[in-house]
């Protein structure tokens, strides 16, 4: 097929797949912190996670990125590992991004994993001598992750197609590449849009039927 070897679609993809796991792996340790500010005894802590659940949550992904983009880097002069390297630049705003919004839907899920937690079981810790973060490290979370496993892919798929709006501060991933094949490729427009879909469904179906299987071997029998 010549369109596919006039493009690197492979090559945008493979971006597409950086961008979800690094911002997967921010995602997921940012929001385990932000729900244990949560659901801490601290009332400072508690404001905190509400503040910015509430705030970042109810964001345009798109805003989040290019505030990102415009304020960190070109305001501030943040240039997060002083690589020159515009592209390298923008993937890591990209990322930085959608960490800090993909992270309150992580936050939201864990939390709600933690609620499940029977409260005998962290009294019984604390009634040991555990303080707040030896019962939620050791007591609560594994739990707590067990029990949303699925919500948390839920999560991961989101993330997934919701890189593209990386394009937005010109990230090479494959929504930027697509619109510059609609551009190039304006009577071939189906096709385009048909191998992109197709690329975003191998991408997220067997993520969600492997964690769907994940899930309901590793939920927690009560």
């Amino acid at each position: 097929m010549d369109i596919l070897s006039d493009y690197d679609v492979l090559g945008a993809f493979w971006v597409t797949v950086q961008l979800t796991l690094w911002a997967a792996l921010g995602s997921l340790i940012w929001g385990t912190i932000l729900a244990g500010f949560r659901v801490s005894p601290v009332p400072l802590l508690r404001a905190f996670g509400t503040g910015y659940i509430n705030i970042v949550r109810n964001t345009p992904l798109t805003l989040i990125i290019v505030a990102c983009s415009l304020g960190l880097n070109q305001t501030l002069r943040i240039s997060l590992g002083g690589d020159e390297d515009v592209q390298t630049l923008n993937f890591r705003l990209a990322v930085l991004g959608m960490t800090a919004y993909t992270a309150t839907f992580v936050c939201e899920s864990i939390r709600s994993g933690i609620n499940t937690v029977p409260v005998g079981q962290a009294e019984a810790a604390r009634a040991l001598g555990l303080g707040f973060s030896q019962v939620l490290r050791i007591i609560v979370l594994p739990q707590a992750f067990r029990s949303v496993i699925a919500p948390l892919a839920s999560v991961l798929i989101a993330l997934t197609k919701n890189t593209t709006v990386a394009s937005a501060i010109g990230v090479a991933e494959a929504a930027f590449l697509m619109s510059d094949m609609i551009e190039n490729e304006s009577d071939k427009i189906f096709l385009v849009f048909a191998i992109f879909a197709l690329g975003f469904v191998i991408l997220t179906l067997p993520v969600g039927l492997i964690l769907g299987w994940v899930a309901k071997k590793a939920a927690v029998k009560r």
